[in-house]
């Protein structure tokens, strides 16, 4: 029998200026500078056969509440995580309570740490861990509702799913590693009370890494039946190959490619599949460029995304300098409305989404503070302004072709046990 406590911190207050982050800037507004701040007080226990986590977190933005706060003023801070988990055998365990979930590169779940608040999941899973022979199952289930009631009520808490099962398996052999998943999404049925609307995503994950080559591929496809009872068939797939020189350098080329809704196929035998992929809850800020243009809460038109990508980071013993270039293009055909209205024929514009290119650079002073600075620039084009709806004065949807964001964001990381 033993027991043993953590108690750690974090204090993250970044500063933005975002000149078309996200979005093209139409070209009657200005861009926006500010500071945000995540603050994290994190306890666990680790006692035998049992272990629990906490984590109290606080984000705001700099002025947004009076110096002197009165009792009117909203609270900022909750509950991050709260969770227990438990070991029946060596080998089983569960862990219930309120969670962020990982897996595998992010892809589909993950906790999204770039954003302030991140992302957190009331969820109980069901582990079975073998570390002899590295095969692991987990079994998660979740039941989300507004509050305590004793009558029906519609689920209305945005961005969250009402109910999720999921199933993940991974085998490790050698230098590889393998996962399947397998995630049933209900959200709540816009027309009955006690109804979910399902969709299931289903998929692999495999990964290679050697020496200095390091290599991944995905693919997941999804099915459901939609709001409107429209049935959908979408998929998503990537492949990255890194390899590593000299120990500090490292080169990595990459494809990702999400299915869309056409603009331009009106049949009916195609409207009426949903053909657009959505990645649930995974890490967005992780793809497809530093500047979310494409992530799955930030929407282009359904007309899905293909990404191709190459990357370079060189990495010292307390530094690290990256650049990322992107370009981006639509998988799924664009409406040149202007060309159709003109001609009368349906006319498709360019699929070209443009080009991002991201420059970041992080110290570390200790293990309890480091600086993490970066620039992103984009190279707009005319589809990329139509797709995500803006507008300039002329009304010819360009607003020009560059847009930035830069950023500076100090970490400190204190541990209060040591």
């Amino acid at each position: 029998m033993y027991s043993q406590m953590t108690l750690t911190g974090e204090i993250r207050p970044r500063f933005e200026s975002r000149h078309g982050y996200q979005s093209p800037l139409d070209s009657a507004v200005s861009g926006a500078s500010f500071v945000s701040q995540r603050t994290r007080l994190n306890f666990g226990y680790k006692a035998d056969k049992f272990l629990l986590g906490t984590s109290i977190q606080d984000v705001r933005i700099w002025g947004n509440v009076p110096q002197l706060i009165g009792a009117d003023t909203i609270g900022q801070t909750f509950m991050h995580e709260a969770w227990g988990q438990y070991w029946f055998t060596p080998k089983f365990s569960l862990k219930a309570g309120r969670q962020e979930l990982n897996y595998d590169d992010q892809r589909l779940l993950g906790g999204v740490n770039w954003k302030q608040q991140a992302r957190v999941h009331d969820v109980a899973v069901f582990m079975y861990e073998d570390t002899a022979s590295k095969f692991k199952v987990h079994i998660g289930a979740a039941f989300n509702q507004n509050g305590e009631a004793n009558t029906l009520k519609k689920y209305s808490v945005k961005g969250n799913y009402k109910e999720m099962q999921y199933l993940w398996i991974n085998k490790k052999i050698s230098s590889l590693s393998a996962s399947l998943i397998v995630i049933n999404n209900g959200v709540q049925s816009p027309i009955t009370d006690n109804k979910s609307r399902f969709s299931q995503t289903a998929g692999t994950y495999l990964e290679y890494n050697k020496d200095a080559l390091f290599a991944n591929g995905r693919f997941y496809y999804q099915t459901s039946k939609l709001y409107d009872k429209t049935n959908t068939s979408a998929y998503m797939f990537g492949v990255d190959v890194n390899y590593t020189l000299m120990k500090k350098i490292t080169l990595g080329l990459g494809i990702e490619q999400m299915t869309g809704q056409s603009q331009t196929d009106t049949t009916k035998a195609y409207t009426d599949v949903n053909h657009a992929f959505n990645p649930l809850y995974g890490t967005a800020h992780k793809f497809n460029g530093y500047m979310d243009y494409y992530n799955a809460g930030n929407g282009h038109s359904n007309v899905g995304l293909t990404d191709i990508y190459f990357k370079a980071k060189y990495k010292a013993e307390k530094w690290y300098v990256g650049f990322d270039f992107h370009q981006f293009m639509a998988a799924a055909k664009v409406l040149d409305s202007k060309a159709t209205a003109t001609s009368g024929n349906i006319t498709a514009m360019d699929s070209n989404l443009g080009m991002e290119i991201d420059l970041e650079l992080g110290y570390n002073f200790s293990k309890q503070f480091s600086i993490v600075a970066g620039y992103s620039h984009y190279l707009l084009t005319q589809t990329t302004s139509t797709l995500k709806g803006v507008t300039d004065y002329k009304g010819d949807s360009y607003t020009g072709n560059t847009a930035n964001w830069s950023y500076l964001m100090l970490v400190f990381k204190p541990n209060f046990m040591k």
